[in-house]
């Protein structure tokens, strides 16, 4: 249990309690951000290969993975949402609005939901595309941040409950070297903002 001063130093915007457990409970985007950054440490590699998956609920080893992989990880984690079933239905019920960049004919539950691409479309599709903040300091817990590597190459993370000195969110995600928590907001080409908050 929590103490009366642990109680009263939780943000005002914060829901101080559950009704049901009678615990604080933290807003959807910490908790996203909290299941991201456990990956830290876990997730030690980038590998890109193919991989045919379980379903529902697919994953390769967790010493591993891509960018996308994080924020599946992340949701199932969390709240026990699964992006893998979630994309592939979806792709399924509206294929041919889905992007055509890797000339499939039909959806493919191995592979769809682990593409930047595809995620942002789903995002958008079932949770709301904004416009990139002004300030890098505008961005919030839980944000989806998206990218184009070298004005092409698609990448994906999570935006951070913790802020770096100048003000603004770290970004988690796995850009190469596993899972990490990097100062990138502002760096690269084409960043967008998405966010999924789904009825849990």
């Amino acid at each position: 249990m929590f103490t009366r001063r642990q109680l009263l130093a939780v943000p005002l915007a914060l829901p101080l309690v559950n009704a049901r457990l009678g615990e604080p409970v933290l807003p959807f985007g910490t908790r996203l951000a909290m299941a991201a950054r456990r990956q830290i440490g876990v997730t030690r590699s980038y590998d890109p290969a193919y991989v045919r998956l379980a379903y529902p609920n697919g994953d390769i080893d967790r010493s591993t993975g891509v960018c996308t992989d994080v924020v599946i990880r992340a949701y199932r984690d969390a709240f026990d949402i699964d992006l893998q079933s979630r994309v592939h239905e979806d792709m399924g019920e509206a294929f041919a609005a889905y992007p055509k960049i890797w000339g499939l004919a039909r959806p493919d539950r191995n592979i769809d939901h682990r593409r930047v691409p595809n995620l942002e479309h789903f995002f958008e599709r079932h949770g709301e595309r904004f416009t990139a903040p002004a300030s890098r300091s505008e961005w919030q817990p839980g944000d989806l941040y998206t990218m184009r590597l070298t004005g092409n190459l698609p990448h994906i993370g999570i935006v951070s409950d913790r802020m770096t000195p100048a003000g603004h969110p770290y970004i988690i995600h796995n850009i190469g070297l596993g899972t990490q928590e990097e100062d990138i907001l502002g760096l690269f080409d084409d960043e967008r903002r998405y966010r999924y908050e789904p009825a849990i």
